[in-house]
């Protein structure tokens, strides 16, 4: 006979006294620590603890008893639903405050190395509307509320056009209003879904790996050009001829309007043949006069302005001089390359995705950069001994790693080659604490930058600079 669950306890008035990792807040029950999304310091609420361990518990507000001064309204309707947005509910200044903390406590605690004073965050500019690209799935099984659960009503029509909830990977929420990206992706949206259900067209059934509706990507630059690429489960030309139709005449605005017919299970298009139906295949960001060419694939921060200030940062703490040979480790599509590029001899840019360099490439030639060189590759396989001695010993090393962090054998040659100078940019202040430690063997940090990229969220970016002891 299956053994009965402990029912897990209600804390009644439980204070909420701090933030924690992944946008969670924190409080303590006796001897444990609590784990509570959506909570903000200073609140009184009645916990209830949906797992527990020996030295923490995992909870949930079933009643906020007393809010906390601080405690704002969020803007967004499906606030605590969608799980993009943890912190709508946090004034700005206090998100800044705890990314901040978030920042020194990883340089404290993990890295365990001497820290100069870390400088004040950068916040954005804009807090609303910064998103240049928004991805929306489309499904026939729309995300039900647990009030519309408990109400007994029916609901045949479960099409939704909106982001997966966290935790289950076949429901989508709908959603009427995102206020992370310009309102156009918001008209956009609605407007495919409802031509959707008008004519009678399937949504993708995430179970069943069917339907032609699937997912929607927008990007919006700050030149103004938008991209839209719609993305369909079927190869139904007909159907596919009249949506795209359909939203050339109702989007005229838009430059670039590209389609993929995406059948296997997973959402990637990395693999697929992107169609262009109108415009052209790309869109053009734009950056202290250069331009930088984004196509379906490539990666192009998602937060344009404030992608100007961190690459300002990067720039500034790289100390160019004129003379200077720069390796871009995680080049990307070459933006951090090819903004440092004006300022040094030559830079050396290093990335895994082929695509994404030949967009690196694309984008020296458009702007008539010609001392850059690119290499397509696996990091660690890429980066040896070998390679810098054929390619020349850097002076300055600028490391932009995805959240994981740098491979170890990449820190290894990095070690060998000593470079006076080391400019590590970070999305993950724990992942780069860790490399940090590693480094410290012959560098020290001397400046620390954090950068707000995504208010609203836990997530911040943080540059580091390091010079040769």
């Amino acid at each position: 006979m299956a053994r009965k669950r402990k029912e897990l306890p209600l804390i009644s008035g439980m204070e909420i006294t701090g933030v924690a990792a992944e946008g969670k807040s924190i409080g303590r029950y006796d001897d444990l620590v609590v784990f509570v999304p959506f909570g903000a310091p200073g609140d009184i609420a009645d916990v209830k603890i949906d797992r527990k361990k020996r030295s923490f518990a995992e909870g949930h507000i079933e009643k906020l008893v007393s809010p906390s001064p601080i405690r704002i309204e969020p803007q967004c309707s499906h606030f605590t639903m969608c799980g993009g947005c943890k912190w709508q509910h946090l004034p700005y200044e206090y998100q800044l405050k705890y990314k901040q903390q978030q920042v020194t406590d990883a340089l404290e605690r993990i890295a365990k190395v001497k820290l100069p004073e870390i400088s004040p965050i950068l916040g954005s500019k804009n807090i609303w509307c910064y998103r240049n690209k928004m991805e929306y799935t489309f499904s026939n099984r729309k995300w039900l509320t647990f009030d519309q659960l408990r109400s007994g009503e029916e609901f045949p029509d479960r099409d939704a056009a909106g982001f997966h909830i966290p935790g289950a990977f076949d429901k989508v929420l709908d959603i009427e209003k995102c206020y992370l990206q310009d309102d156009f992706g918001n008209r956009l949206r609605l407007f495919v879904k409802d031509f959707g259900k008008k004519n009678g067209l399937s949504f993708y059934d995430l179970r069943e790996n069917k339907g032609l509706l699937r997912t929607l990507m927008i990007r919006i630059a700050s030149t103004g050009e938008i991209m839209a690429v719609m993305v369909f489960g079927e190869n139904d030309s007909a159907a596919i001829d009249a949506v795209m139709e359909a939203v050339k005449n109702e989007f005229p605005e838009i430059t670039s309007l590209l389609y993929v017919v995406n059948t296997k299970v997973n959402d990637t298009i990395g693999d697929q043949e992107v169609i262009v139906y109108s415009g052209k295949p790309y869109i053009e960001e734009e950056m202290e006069g250069l331009r930088f060419r984004v196509g379906p694939k490539s990666f192009y921060q998602t937060n344009s302005e404030q992608a100007y200030e961190l690459y300002k940062v990067a720039r500034d703490f790289a100390g160019l001089e004129g003379d200077e040979l720069v390796y871009d480790l995680y080049t990307g599509t070459g933006t951090i390359a090819n903004f440092v590029a004006r300022k040094c001899r030559k830079v050396i840019g290093i990335e895994y995705v082929e695509d994404a360099i030949s967009d690196a490439r694309l984008n020296s030639e458009v702007n008539g950069i010609d001392n850059t060189l690119f290499f397509a590759g696996d990091m660690k396989d890429v980066l040896t001994d070998e390679f810098i001695a054929q390619n020349g010993r850097p002076d300055v090393m600028i490391v932009d790693p995805p959240r994981a962090g740098m491979h170890g054998d990449v820190v290894k040659v990095i070690l060998n080659a000593e470079p006076e100078t080391i400019v590590y940019v970070s999305c993950n202040p724990a992942t780069q604490a860790r490399d940090l430690s590693l480094l410290d063997t012959k560098y020290e940090v001397v400046a620390v930058q954090p950068v707000d990229m995504f208010p609203h969220t836990h997530h911040v970016e943080n540059v580091v600079k390091l010079k040769k002891k």
